[in-house]
């Protein structure tokens, strides 16, 4: 059966009674939970971390998070004495520290370059399998902002997903193409299942305007600075959503944009299976993984039937009760479609070239 090891400097600590561990494809950092219950007097001292000691997580023989202890708890009662151990990986200072460079200027940099710059004082690589990404003109960096803020924000911009890898790398990628080798069927791997279907949260139609006020005219502006709309045909009555752009120029390409995207993103998510498998690995071995699609979603007695859904967390738990499980959170790829923003918008008195 698999197990946790914990490895701190040289040493190396597996046996733990309760582990969970987290890793998503709109997470950052991953993170985990571990205990260990004392089974006879002492057994535990030998087991003392430090909060702040660099760790790595691995389930078997594979790595899922490198970074830090965070927290290290003892408890004592009449029945024995406990052990909790929180950590979170590397990207996890990305999140907490404010973003640093000098002058709080980057200039003629694409989204994949400003975050190694961002992610280099604290000593984090950067991954990006996407070519070609856009340049960014000038981009300034907002005093007391945290580096991930910044770099969440450049990412939306040029379409990526960003999120933390085993090795505590960040990775910029987008909705991923590998299939994991098997995939969740009812009678075969399901331990828990539910599917959601939701309404409340999608519109018949999503207007884009330019401004948020009527023309300044005795008859009004007549839509005139209507600049688009996207229907949602599945939606059964009349539900209205407005986008405002966000400056001029580009502003109105970006919130036609958002448009599209509010209307492709909310019918995503309006499908939603969450559901717990007897396992943390597929039927080759390898871990559930976020970002990795699902050959086949068969639950017959829920009425659904799909394939291609995407992975977009993952959780592996273990507990005295139910041994080894993962639970995972399955919606289909326009779940994860990234809100259009624009980086910099123009004010409306400066004329657009």
């Amino acid at each position: 059966m698999d197990d946790l090891t914990l490895v701190v400097g040289a040493r190396k600590i597996s046996g733990w009674t309760n582990i969970r561990v987290t890793r998503g494809a709109e997470r950052l950092p991953n993170d985990f939970e571990i205990g260990m219950t004392e089974r006879f007097p002492g057994e535990l001292n030998a087991w003392i971390v430090q909060p702040g000691d660099a760790c790595k997580v691995l389930l078997g023989s594979d790595l899922v998070i490198t970074g830090y202890i965070d927290r290290y708890i003892q408890s004592m009662s009449a029945s024995g004495h406990t052990i909790r151990v929180l950590g979170r990986g590397k990207c996890c200072d990305l999140v907490d520290c404010a973003a640093e460079w000098p002058n709080s200027q980057i200039t003629g940099s694409s989204a994949f370059q400003i975050a190694q710059k961002l992610a280099g004082p604290y000593g984090i690589s950067v991954a990006c399998d996407v070519s070609n990404l856009p340049s960014v003109t000038q981009f300034n960096l907002v005093i007391g902002e945290s580096a991930f803020e910044i770099i969440e924000r450049i990412c939306r911009a040029a379409s990526l997903l960003s999120y933390e890898l085993p090795d505590g790398t960040l990775n910029l990628t987008r909705i991923g193409d590998t299939s994991a080798a098997s995939g969740i069927q009812e009678g075969v791997n399901i331990q828990e299942v539910s599917y959601m279907r939701s309404m409340d949260n999608r519109y018949s139609e999503v207007n884009a305007f330019l401004n948020s006020v009527d023309l300044f005219g005795d008859l009004g502006s007549g839509d005139g600075n209507l600049l688009i709309t996207v229907k949602d045909p599945n939606v059964p009555r009349h539900r209205m959503m407005v986008v405002i752009a966000e400056g001029r120029g580009y502003g109105e390409d970006i919130a036609k944009q958002k448009a599209l995207w509010e209307v492709k993103r909310r019918e995503g998510r309006s499908s939603v299976v969450t559901v717990k498998v007897d396992s943390w690995r597929d039927s080759a071995g390898k871990l559930w993984a976020p970002n990795t699609l699902v050959p086949v979603l068969d639950l017959p007695s829920l009425h659904l039937k799909a394939s291609g859904w995407v992975i977009g967390e993952v959780t592996y738990n273990l507990d005295e009760d139910r041994g080894t499980t993962a639970d995972l959170l399955i919606m289909p790829p326009d779940a994860y479609a990234l809100q259009p923003v624009l980086l910099m918008p123009v004010p409306a008195d400066v004329p657009t070239l």
